[in-house]
């Protein structure tokens, strides 16, 4: 049985997955090169359907599908036809459902991730673009229409670094037939969006769609989780409905290549039920999160409700 989206706070929260590509490069895939992830929706689909299998056994209520990093054009240039290009948009979905109704229950969500994504060049961590809104609005658009049309049950818009970027979106969202949508952004601090936005700002443009029924939420991920908390009380105090799905903890250190710190699945799950609190609906992990998060996630937050360990109410 699928479960609808909340839509206020006070309802039981639904989890998110943990990173993908985190979990299918702990499988020994290669994921270099500027498709990341979607390289493996031509190349290892099994593999994909794998790592959904993971977080659905691992607690997770919602899949995110592999489409962060694709898009018509990446996807052309590297010999794909357009017609390819967009049946394997479709595929991401199509793989996430397949093990969504293989598990018996959850809900499917078509990544959307940002231009600076598919530039593949750090971009989507500033909002530091060559195009304008109408520019990303005109980009974002095949791409949407694809995913609106391949059966998921929500639109994931993640890691979206920019005001003009979300307010291109959220045209296409209240433009294009289909499924409802959470717009998450990635932020530099405990206030504003990675281009220096304030939150407040961006979600008080968001509330209208929200309220037209189109919104289920707004929030963060790809973000430090000690920003977390001001964050989703930033959206919670619009009227919003929030999702928080941040990094484990660690740090990525350019001039090492590689992550530092620690990643803790236990106090990552304590620290999610505090973002309940403050008001996220939707509770998931991001880069460097895995099953042992999501199971954390899980736990904790059934304790905190008063449903013991197990993972249905």
């Amino acid at each position: 049985m699928v479960r609808t989206v909340p839509g206020a706070s006070g309802v039981r929260p639904l989890v998110l997955d943990g990173g993908l590509a985190t979990r299918l490069e702990s499988y020994g895939a290669d994921l270099r090169g500027g498709l990341w992830s979607a390289r493996l929706l031509a190349d290892g689909p099994e593999l994909v359907r794998r790592a959904h299998r993971d977080y659905f056994e691992a607690g997770a209520d919602v899949a995110i599908s592999a489409g962060y990093q694709a898009s018509i054009p990446a996807l052309e240039a590297r010999g794909h036809s357009r017609r390819e290009a967009a049946g394997l948009l479709a595929r991401s979905v199509e793989l996430a459902r397949a093990e969504r109704d293989a598990f018996g229950s959850g809900l499917v969500a078509a990544g959307v991730g940002p231009y600076g994504a598919a530039l593949a060049d750090g971009s989507e961590y500033t909002g530091d673009y060559d195009l304008d809104e109408d520019g990303l609005y005109a980009w974002h658009r095949e791409r949407w229409r694809v995913l609106a049309g391949a059966g998921a049950d929500l639109m994931a818009c993640e890691t979206i670094p920019s005001l003009p970027e979300a307010r291109a979106l959220g045209r296409l969202l209240a433009e294009v037939p289909g499924p409802r949508a959470w717009i998450s952004f990635s932020c530099r601090d405990g206030e504003h969006l990675n281009d220096g936005t304030p939150l407040s700002r961006a979600v008080a443009e968001l509330a209208p769609l929200h309220a037209a029924g189109r919104l289920v939420a707004a929030g963060v991920n790809c973000t430090a989780p000690r920003h977390v908390p001001s964050l989703v009380r930033t959206v919670a105090a619009a009227g919003l409905p929030a999702v928080a799905y941040p990094n484990s903890g660690e740090s990525w250190d350019a001039s090492l290549g590689r992550w530092t710190g620690v990643g803790d699945p236990e106090g990552f799950g304590r620290a999610a039920v505090s973002w309940y609190e403050a008001g996220a609906v939707l509770v998931g992990g991001c880069c460097r999160t895995g099953p042992e998060h999501v199971r954390s996630v899980r736990a904790r937050l059934d304790a905190h409700l008063g449903r013991g360990a197990g993972r249905r109410p």
